[in-house]
C-alpha cells in the first residue's frame, strides 16, 4: 500500500492544483467542474455503492456519485474518486459504501480523500483549540461534530480521520461512531444539510464535459435542437431544455 506521506504529498499537490492553499476547507464540488473533459453525474446508486468512475478515450473521464447518500459523504466520494481519477490505472473503479473497506486501491483513495478534505496541519490547529476547553483535553462530540461542519465531511469520515490524532479520546471512537449527529448539530446551531442527501427532485444531474460537448455539437451544426435536447435531457437536464422559473428566463 502507498504509504501517508506519499497520500498526503498528493493530496497537497492536488489542492495547489486547484488553486488551493494548503490549509482551507474547499468546495469539492466547484472545484472538478473545472477538470479538462470530465462529466460529473449525480444519480442516486442504492445502498452499498458510494460512487464510480470511468476514464474513457482521449483524456475524457465520467465520475459519478451516488447522490441518495448525504452531502457530507458525496463530498468524501467526490474525492475519492479523484484519486482513482489521478493515480489509478484501472480504467474503471466502484467504490463501495463503507469508508475504509476493498482493495488496496480503494484503501489508499479513502485515506487520500480524508487528506485533501481534512488538510493535518488544520485539523491539529483546531483540534487543539476545541480541547483545550475540555477538563480531560481530548474533544467532545460536540468538538467532532464542530469539526465535521468546518471541513464538510460525514460525521463517520470526521470519526474515522481523528482516530489517529492525539486530542481524540481512543475509547470514545466506537461511541462516536455509532451515535447519530443530525439533532445535535442543529442544537448547536448547524445547518444539518451535511447529514442528508438533496431532495429527490435534485439527485440526478450531470456537469461538465457531457454538457459542453452537446453544446458544441449543436453550435457546429452537426446534431439537430431534436437530437441535443434529447441528450440533454438523457443527463438529466431538463432545466436546460425548458427553463427553470427564477434563471431569468421568460415564464408565460
Amino acid at each position: 500500500m502507498t504509504d501517508k506521506a506519499t497520500l498526503l504529498t498528493r493530496a497537497l499537490q492536488l489542492r495547489k492544483e486547484f488553486g488551493e492553499d494548503s490549509n482551507s476547507p474547499i468546495d469539492i464540488f466547484s472545484l472538478v467542474q473545472n477538470i479538462e473533459k470530465l462529466s460529473l453525474v449525480f444519480f442516486p446508486m442504492g445502498e452499498n455503492l458510494s460512487g464510480m468512475s470511468i476514464k474513457g478515450q482521449r483524456g475524457t473521464c465520467v465520475i459519478a456519485i451516488n447522490s441518495a447518500m448525504s452531502l457530507g459523504r458525496q463530498r468524501f466520494s467526490l474525492a475519492h474518486e479523484l484519486y482513482h481519477l489521478y493515480y489509478d490505472k484501472n480504467m474503471l473503479a466502484i467504490c463501495s459504501k463503507k469508508i475504509g473497506d476493498g482493495k488496496i486501491i480503494e484503501k489508499e483513495a479513502d485515506v487520500f480523500a480524508s487528506y485533501l478534505l481534512i488538510p493535518a496541519a488544520e485539523l491539529d490547529n483546531r483540534a487543539a483549540q476545541l480541547s483545550k476547553n475540555n477538563i480531560n483535553g481530548k474533544l467532545s462530540l460536540d468538538d467532532v461534530i464542530r469539526l465535521g461542519q468546518y471541513f464538510g465531511v460525514s460525521h463517520k469520515a470526521m470519526v474515522i480521520r481523528l482516530k489517529e490524532n492525539p486530542y481524540m479520546d481512543s475509547d470514545k471512537t466506537e461511541e462516536y461512531l455509532a451515535t447519530g449527529v443530525r439533532y445535535r448539530a442543529e442544537m448547536l446551531g448547524f445547518d444539518s444539510d451535511l447529514y442528508k442527501p438533496l431532495s429527490k427532485e435534485k439527485q440526478y444531474k450531470t456537469y461538465g464535459y457531457y454538457i459542453h460537448q452537446a453544446d458544441q455539437l449543436l453550435k457546429e451544426n452537426l446534431i439537430s435542437i431534436g437530437k441535443y435536447e434529447e441528450l440533454l435531457l438523457t443527463a438529466f437536464r431538463s432545466d436546460l431544455v425548458y427553463g427553470e422559473e427564477g434563471d431569468g428566463a421568460i415564464i408565460d
